[in-house]
């Protein structure tokens, strides 16, 4: 049996040129330590680096109060708003369009103001009443009412609550002007003969002695009540300066 004979195979490589660099040496690695806390001792805290306070702010709004003392005591002032027939008060707006008085009607107004003695004249109100129950079972309504006294040079004031037609009540006083500037408290209203004579004891806060002109004992409120003649034509000694009219 003939051999057979296996041909040898050279493989030749070219050459780059380029020297292949050495693998670089492997680090050795340092060894990790970690403490393990100690229950039974307690751990330390970091000490917090202190702040300064600041003591002033540009968006601070309180206000240095300590030269400034708001009076307390409460003064009473008496008024008397009649309804001469002059002024088309009050206006009935009957929004509801029913023929009974009904939520959401409403009656602007607006009428003369006197001073409890009867004797000058003040100035007028103006603003408006909401309607809010009929009663007929009083023969009257509830109304919420928003309005204002004016009293020529003196400011005014601003009352805002119920308003009875049957009955007394209570109104908040929201706020005022020149004199009455900062003013608080209530008044009372005391319906004498509606809507032509209402009786008012404002009970006034939070601002200094009002005028004199503007003080003193009023005539008890009836149905029969009337100004002066001198007061109702505003005559100077008759009226406060620049009375609203």
């Amino acid at each position: 049996m003939a051999s057979l004979g296996v041909p040898s195979i050279s493989l030749s490589i070219p050459s780059s040129g380029k020297t292949l660099s050495p693998l670089p040496q492997a680090r050795s690695l340092k060894p990790f330590h970690f403490s393990i806390p100690n229950p039974n001792k307690p751990p330390k805290v970091a000490a917090i680096p202190r702040r300064h306070s600041i003591t002033a702010s540009l968006f601070s709004n309180k206000k240095d109060t300590s030269s400034y003392s708001r009076p307390t005591k409460v003064q009473e002032m008496y008024v008397y708003e009649i309804n001469e027939r002059d002024r088309s008060s009050p206006a009935y707006l009957r929004l509801s369009q029913k023929e009974h008085n009904s939520l959401g009607d409403l009656v602007p107004f607006s009428n003369k103001v006197y001073h409890g003695t009867l004797e000058k004249r003040l100035g007028i109100t103006a603003g408006i009443c909401i309607l809010i129950q009929h009663v007929p079972e009083r023969n009257g309504d509830r109304y919420e009412a928003i309005y204002s006294f004016y009293f020529g040079d003196y400011g005014h004031i601003s009352v805002q609550g119920a308003y009875l037609t049957y009955e007394d009540t209570y109104l908040s006083i929201t706020g005022g002007s020149g004199v009455f500037t900062g003013v608080y408290g209530k008044v009372k209203l005391h319906q004498i003969v509606f809507p032509f004579k209402v009786f008012y004891t404002f009970y006034l806060e939070g601002i200094p002695d009002i005028p004199e002109e503007l003080l003193g004992k009023p005539v008890p409120p009836s149905p029969a009540v009337e100004p002066t003649p001198a007061a109702k034509a505003a005559e100077p000694h008759a009226a406060v300066k620049n009375y609203t009219n």
